[in-house]
């Protein structure tokens, strides 16, 4: 375990950090200095716009964990238009995707983070998958390109089992892919249990989503996300279990609502946090 516990963080909104009020001044506000910085609006991946976040959350105190880019096209949350409509899975969609990536890392590259994340999709399991060698030669463009700017390219889970996403590292192998292990996700998408995963993937580990989920109840939609503490993840147990790993990344605390009830949760889960790690 190491010396130095995880600071803890949360998400901003690439689209406000040139208003008045914006998402990165909120950090602060919360006693929080890190956040990784989240948009799916490609017109908002220019250089412009990452001098103004950097120079948004220097002034705040704030330091960017990551950029978390989305890309263009259809993305549907279930289990039946998912599979089609995700990531750099889906032919029809996977060129312009890869590009958009791209741009997120030049995004990042300019705004001083030192990653892009984002879902790749229902990645293909099976190595004998026609598809398997593409979606993994698109994976691996990505990360080259993140690498020749310094940049990692991590794995946001869910769609995926823990030993998929640790197959495609290694068949990969670029040396910068890690994971942003979203625990809640594992549990949403009925794909894992966050701590079991640990022992298939912990070393890869590179930042948490800090959330909290329940199993899925039918074979078509995702389970919920609920507040962290009150789901399925057992953060009690988690959280010791990612810290025997090496973990040296962040807690990005992730509430999938808006308004007062997503502050009060975020507070609330500042000070759940702050006391496992003590």
């Amino acid at each position: 375990m190491k010396d130095k516990l995880p600071e803890i963080g949360t998400m901003c909104r690439i689209a406000d950090v040139g208003g008045e009020e914006s998402s990165v001044d909120k950090i602060a506000a919360f006693g929080l200095r890190c956040a990784q910085a989240v948009s799916w609006d490609m017109e908002l991946a220019t250089s412009e716009v990452a001098r103004t976040l950097k120079k948004r959350a220097a002034d705040a105190g704030v330091r960017l964990t990551a950029i978390w880019g989305g890309y263009s096209g259809p993305r549907a949350w279930n289990f039946t238009r998912g599979p089609v409509t995700l990531g750099l899975v889906p032919p029809a969609y996977r060129e312009v995707r890869v590009r958009d990536l791209k741009k997120w890392a030049d995004f990042a590259a300019e705004a001083g983070a030192p990653a892009v994340i984002t879902h790749c999709g229902f990645l293909p399991e099976n190595m004998t998958d026609p598809e398997f060698e593409p979606v993994a030669v698109a994976i691996q463009d990505v990360a080259e390109y993140c690498k020749r700017l310094g940049l990692g390219f991590w794995f946001e889970t869910g769609q995926e089992t823990p030993v998929v996403i640790l197959r495609y590292i290694e068949e990969i192998g670029t040396g910068n892919l890690g994971i942003n292990l979203d625990p809640a996700n594992l549990l949403m998408y009925g794909k894992g249990n966050p701590i079991d995963a640990l022992h298939v993937f912990g070393k890869y580990v590179r930042a948490i989503h800090a959330k909290d989920g329940l199993p899925p109840t039918n074979g078509r939609e995702l389970g919920r996300e609920v507040k962290v503490g009150t789901g399925c993840v057992r953060y009690p147990e988690f959280i010791p279990a990612l810290l025997a790993c090496g973990f040296e990344g962040d807690l990005t605390i992730e509430r999938e609502i808006s308004g007062a009830e997503q502050d009060r949760d975020i507070r609330d889960t500042i000070g759940y946090l702050r006391g496992l790690l003590a």
